[in-house]
């Protein structure tokens, strides 16, 4: 399943989201992901969350390319229960138009691999022309 945060920014998505990959790591048998822009918010997560920052990664420039790179964190790990995105629009070259696209790739993603998708968007529901929502469970 994949997962929403919308609204912009300054609304308490990237607080709701670390509130909840803490929350579901002292339950979980698997791993949790959670990716990020930079390294800043490392320490407010559970030392047991792996932390991503797609600053060390900077030639991934588009959807099709992050989109490879979450199929690389999957090869490397095939116990992953959540991966949670961070404000997605910060990473590589991600436009409000990629988001219908992306979100129907991690839907698929998600269920050939039986993970869920955490996702904040800094934009509010009327801004994302072609996203159906009710495809997504939105959390805020």
């Amino acid at each position: 399943m994949v997962k929403l945060l919308v609204g912009h920014k300054g609304t308490g998505k990237t607080k709701q989201m670390i509130d909840l990959a803490n929350e579901q790591i002292e339950n979980s048998n698997g791993s949790i992901i959670f990716i990020n822009k930079n390294a800043r918010l490392m320490y407010d997560l559970k030392y047991r969350i792996r932390v991503v920052c797609m600053e060390e990664y900077e030639h991934i420039t588009n959807s099709d390319e992050y989109i490879g790179f979450i199929y690389g964190i999957i090869s490397s790990d095939h116990d992953i229960e959540t991966i949670f995105i961070d404000s997605i629009l910060k990473h590589a070259d991600f436009s409000l138009g990629d988001i219908p696209e992306f979100l129907t790739r991690l839907k698929n993603i998600s269920k050939n691999y039986g993970m869920d998708f955490v996702v904040s968007l800094s934009a509010e529901k009327e801004e994302m022309i072609g996203v159906d929502f009710s495809e997504y469970e939105v959390l805020n």
